[in-house]
């Protein structure tokens, strides 16, 4: 793109009106502003004669647009409306330099092309410069307030303009600040706006719906040239990205590509030049309003149509006047009938938003009421009246007064989405309080039920009733106050208390059902715990601990039969103890068998079938198998405490004893007279009980006798040489303890080589580790021993060790019983 033939004005309407076209398609083609798209600013600027218009624009946007020569006077310079693209600056920015205002050479009269170019400027501009002198601000017969008034009054001629933004340029500033003329004019602004008459739909209309009104302020080009220039490149860049969000362009609805645009201008200016009262025709208004009803609700949808349909009308009604009025009234009423035929979707689309509208207020509302705590029923009902009545109140806003149209049917249907969508906000509360007392119930039973059945005696079913009736009054009657806030009738609320309180009975039974499945598993761990494993001795019997292990099962059985809901005593416990424990029913005859035996039936008495967990004839067969799998384990018992009887039986018999005693009774005697050998016997006995407490002779003949004495003769020689060697390493450490209490102190700075401590061993050490101490000769190093007074263990340190980090190293330690043998040998 040539930028200088860019910046070049071309006129596009000369000063008697005509649209030049040609000329102007080649401007779009050589500016380049035709492929634009939607990315294009329009900026125009209008204000009195001579008051520097086009300097302004030459300054700001790099244009070159003629200047009034200040030399030969102050005259017209600029005709009609021209044109050029902005340098420089982006996006593209298309700059429109509008005839002044109050010029001599149309006359005082002449304002038709006044109103004309200023309602094309609006009409196409997204920003509108207003040029005013500084000294206007305030004056009640100021140069600018025509210019406002016009602006205004062509404004009002608008149905439904964009919101265009006037930016105030004042010029010439004097010393008084921005901040001090900035409110003056907008009070003019204010004032002039509320003196001009506007049509009945905007009567009440604020001037911020149809302008961003902006002030900004210049030095005298004249007088302050440097300055001037200065701020108006600050001025400049706020014209940078002006269509963006937040930009100084606004509003961008209805804005046409940028390859529209001369056909759209020259359009505009066609039906501005027929001097109509659409001079924006309401055609275009009807399509802008119909494609913003299609996006979502349109604010005061129903004025806005209702206007649209009135100027139509009246254009009708003023071209008709002259013709017969029954034909006129006849061709009237069919003109209506199209239109409203034309304009009726756009009003059923009206509705059909309001409803989606009002029901996704419904949800949100319904949400927030239910969240705060109100009840159902009562969040729903006032919710439900609010939000039809603001559907209702919409509805009637969307109607026009030319068409009776009815909206009850419309009104029906969000009545019915209402209802549908609170069914199912209900269906789904009342299902979140039944499932979370159901958890809460089953939290409450199912351990507990569990741990009574694992624990099985008479009163376990009265203790599960118990239960039951103290968790089901604790948890359903809050459950039922949870119903009262919707307001269900009392049948309906009572069927789903009662329906909770079935559902806590099949937890209970279900979880008796599969405890009844597992009864075998149990009745073992019963019949185990009771019995075995344990240590036998020669005193337990047996057979009466495995009657009552079986006994304690029979009533685990008896438990596990039937489901008893009911305090109303049953006889399965004394039929299973009678038939199965007892055995004191038998069949007399093969004939009898069957009729006599209380198992053989599929049925319990008094007890209903429904509750019926383990038939008769099921418990026969759980006995029979509970039987063969558990004798193995009794007759082991008994052969363990055989074994251990005849283990245990080392004394003599009596006669033996008596025997020994009359015969032995001169080596009696011999005993007593000589202590010595007295003394030695006990030495003797003393050094067979270190034998036995180091080899431990109970657990080495746990196994059997001949086991015993094989491990016990391994071990005997290794354990003796063990004793000897703790007794002579105790005799070293009292020797080395005389030894350091007389040495001298050169003999403590000696540092000998580190005698290791005798090494003792477990009777259950091998041959080569019990040999190697025995053969390691001993050192004469003084060796300081630190005995402990509440132990046996004692300590052997090298001097050096002492001296250096004084970490004794530990000796084994025998037990206490060995020690104290040891300590007496």
């Amino acid at each position: 793109m040539d930028e200088a033939a860019a910046a070049e004005a071309v006129q596009l309407i000369d000063g008697e009106g005509e649209f030049a076209a040609d000329s102007a398609e080649r401007f779009m083609a050589a500016a380049g502003v035709a492929g634009c798209g939607l990315s294009y600013a329009v900026v125009s600027i209008m204000g009195p004669q001579s008051s520097g218009k086009s300097t302004l624009l030459n300054q700001l946007f790099g244009t070159n647009f003629r200047e009034m020569d200040a030399f030969r006077g102050r005259s017209q310079t600029t005709k009609g409306i021209w044109i050029a693209r902005c340098v420089g600056v982006e996006p593209c920015t298309v700059v429109m330099d509008l005839e002044g205002t109050d010029g001599r050479e149309r006359g005082e009269d002449d304002t038709a092309f006044e109103k004309q170019s200023s309602l094309f400027a609006l009409a196409i501009s997204d920003i509108v410069l207003i040029n005013m002198w500084c000294h206007d601000i305030g004056r009640e017969q100021a140069a600018n307030k025509p210019l406002l008034k016009t602006v205004f009054q062509v404004m009002m001629r608008l149905f439904s303009p964009r919101k265009t933004t006037l930016l105030f340029v004042i010029r010439d500033k004097t010393r008084t600040p921005l901040e001090h003329l900035e409110p003056v004019l907008r009070e003019d602004i204010q004032k002039i706006w509320n003196s001009v008459a506007k049509p009945e739909a905007h009567k009440d209309t604020p001037i911020s719906e149809f302008f961003n009104v902006q002030v900004t302020a210049l030095p005298s080009f004249e007088e302050k040239e440097e300055q001037f220039r200065e701020q108006v490149q600050q001025l400049r860049q706020r014209f940078s990205n002006s269509i963006a969000p937040g930009g100084l362009a606004g509003d961008r609805r209805g804005v046409v590509p940028a390859s529209g645009f001369l056909f759209s201008s020259q359009q505009i200016w066609k039906v501005i030049r027929e001097n109509k009262d659409l001079d924006l025709p309401a055609h275009k208004e009807w399509m802008e309003l119909e494609s913003d009803v299609q996006s979502g609700p349109v604010p005061g949808f129903g004025k806005k149509l209702g206007y649209i349909v009135d100027v139509h009308m009246q254009e009708y009604d003023k071209e008709a006047i002259y013709f017969d009025e029954a034909v006129r009234t006849a061709k009237r009423q069919l003109l209506k009938s199209r239109v409203l035929n034309l304009v009726q979707p756009a009003f059923q689309k009206m509705l059909a938003h309001l409803r989606t509208r009002a029901l996704e207020k419904y949800k949100t509302e319904l949400n927030l009421t239910l969240e705060s705590g109100k009840g159902f029923a009562a969040a729903v009902r006032d919710t439900t009246e609010s939000n039809l009545n603001e559907f209702d109140q919409g509805c009637a806003d969307a109607v026009i007064e030319q068409a009776d149209w009815d909206y009850s049917k419309i009104l029906e249907k969000v009545r019915r989405d209402v209802e549908d969508h609170t069914l199912s906000i209900r269906e789904g509360k009342l299902s979140e309080l039944t499932n979370h007392a159901k958890e809460k119930l089953r939290k409450a039973l199912v351990e507990p039920v569990e741990s009574l059945f694992d624990a099985a005696g008479p009163s376990t079913w009265a203790s599960i009733r118990n239960l039951f009736k103290r968790e089901t009054e604790a948890i359903l009657p809050e459950f039922q106050k949870n119903l009262a806030g919707f307001e269900m009738e009392s049948a309906t609320s009572e069927g789903m208390v009662s329906k909770l309180r079935d559902y806590a009975r099949s937890i209970v039974e279900n979880k008796a059902k599969e405890e009844a499945g597992k009864v075998l598993i149990h009745m073992k761990e019963s019949h185990d715990k009771d019995s075995i494993p344990r240590v036998w001795t020669g005193k337990e019997d047996v057979r009466a601990i495995a009657k009552d292990a079986r006994s304690a099962a029979l009533k685990l059985l008896s438990v596990l039969a039937a489901i008893r809901w009911d305090e109303k005593p049953d006889k399965i416990e004394k039929i299973l103890t009678s038939t199965l424990l007892d055995g004191s029913v038998t069949p007399k005859s093969k004939g009898a068998s069957a009729s006599s035996d209380p198992l053989a039936s599929t049925t319990w008495e008094e007890v209903s079938p429904k509750y019926t967990l383990i038939t008769p004839s099921q418990c026969k067969s759980l006995w029979k198998q509970f039987k063969a799998e558990t004798e193995f384990a009794i007759t082991q018992a008994v052969s363990t405490q055989q074994a251990h009887k005849r283990g245990n039986g080392r004394l003599p018999p009596p006669w033996a004893m008596v025997a020994i005693a009359v015969l032995g009774f001169n080596e009696i005697m011999t005993l007593l007279r000589n202590p010595i050998y007295l003394f030695l016997l006990f030495v003797g006995y003393l050094l067979v009980k270190a034998l036995a407490v180091q080899l431990d002779i109970n657990r080495e003949f746990q196994n059997g006798v001949v086991p015993g004495i094989i491990s016990v003769t391994a071990k005997l020689i290794p354990t003796l040489q063990n004793i000897l060697n703790k007794v002579a390493t105790e005799q070293q450490q009292q020797q080395g303890h005389h030894q350091d209490a007389a040495a001298e102190a050169p003999q403590q700075q000696q540092q000998p080589q580190p005698q290791p401590p005798p090494l003792l061993l477990s009777p259950r050490s091998p041959m080569s580790e019990l040999r190697r101490p025995l053969h390691m000769p001993f050192s004469p190093v003084r060796k300081a021993v630190s005995p402990s007074p509440s132990s046996s263990s004692s300590t052997v340190t090298s001097p050096r060790n002492a001296g250096e980090d004084q970490k004794p190293r530990q000796m084994v330690q025998p037990d206490n019983e060995s020690n104290n043998a040891y300590s007496i040998v």
